[in-house]
């Protein structure tokens, strides 16, 4: 993996992990997320004027990628509802980069050299044990847990679908920019039916804190997708989720959540797996 795809996916680590520390520490965790998704809409309509469309043959992807969206997007929040930031941020992301591999080298013919399958197993294993951290009063989190594990399976199916569409239509902020707009456009429509008063507060109170967060996230989201396009899914999906040494960064200092041996270890092998993706190819 050259240096500047390195850098622009660590880039993108500190974006994500931001934005979802923002949705965490709001009150209503899909207020948080509405506003984060109606902040993002300025920058993808703004992108959308100076590149290219996607090529018709991307639009299925563009389509599913869309469901798939929406679904983590509603995932999200509720995990927040139960878990903290440094549990289910880490166990969501931890599950996704190892269920990438594991589909990739199976169906979509990727070789990976030992010293990828190794980064890969690394980060995934750092950040999963992340699944035996307990609440402040001691009692395992299985609810939470349970919610993270879910909401990962559908950020690995959207890192497949994402990269591979991207790639086919001949845009990475073409294809992105529209499917932020048309996951916008189906979340909305969802939460003016399920929870209209998340809509008018993130348009009140929570808009100024939205447009930060949601250019964030369209940010981060954008850059990682344009590296899909520069190298391996699976390797670019792995190097993504170190975005959890910065959640963690946040839970502990800024939010104040517990530090405890097992949240130490996990950052560790994920700096570890990091470290060893960057060395393994070049």
């Amino acid at each position: 993996m050259s240096t500047t795809i390195f850098l622009v996916v660590m880039a993108a680590a500190v974006l994500h992990a931001t934005w979802n520390a923002l949705i965490k520490d709001g009150g209503d965790k899909f207020v948080g997320m509405t506003s984060m998704i109606l902040g993002q809409v300025p920058l993808a309509a703004l992108t959308l004027l100076f590149v290219p469309p996607p090529s018709p043959e991307s639009l299925p992807y563009l389509f599913l990628g869309i469901v798939l969206h929406v679904c983590y997007q509603i995932l999200l929040p509720l995990s927040y509802k139960y878990g903290d930031l440094t549990q289910v941020y880490p166990i969501a992301r931890g599950v996704a980069p190892l269920l990438v591999a594991i589909i990739s080298v199976q169906f979509l013919d990727v070789n990976l050299n030992h010293g990828e399958i190794i980064g890969v197993i690394a980060i995934s294993t750092g950040i999963a044990s992340l699944a035996l951290v307990r609440k402040n009063d001691g009692k395992k989190n299985g609810k939470a847990t349970v919610l993270a594990l879910i909401t990962g399976c559908f950020i690995a199916a959207y890192s497949l679908v994402d990269g591979t569409g991207a790639r086919i239509a001949g845009t990475a902020l073409g294809f992105y920019g529209w499917l932020a707009l048309g996951s916008t456009a189906v979340y909305i429509s969802i939460m003016f039916l399920w929870n209209p008063g998340a809509i008018k507060t993130a348009l009140s109170a929570r808009k100024r804190v939205g447009l930060f967060g949601g250019s964030a996230s369209f940010t981060a989201f954008a850059m990682v997708i344009w590296a899909f396009t520069q190298a391996p899914i699976t390797l670019v999906t792995a190097l993504r989720e170190t975005s959890i040494i910065f959640a963690l960064l946040i839970g502990v200092f800024i939010m104040k959540e517990k530090l405890d041996l097992t949240k130490v270890v996990s950052t560790i092998l994920t700096v570890a797996g990091a470290i060893i993706l960057k060395l393994s190819r070049h």
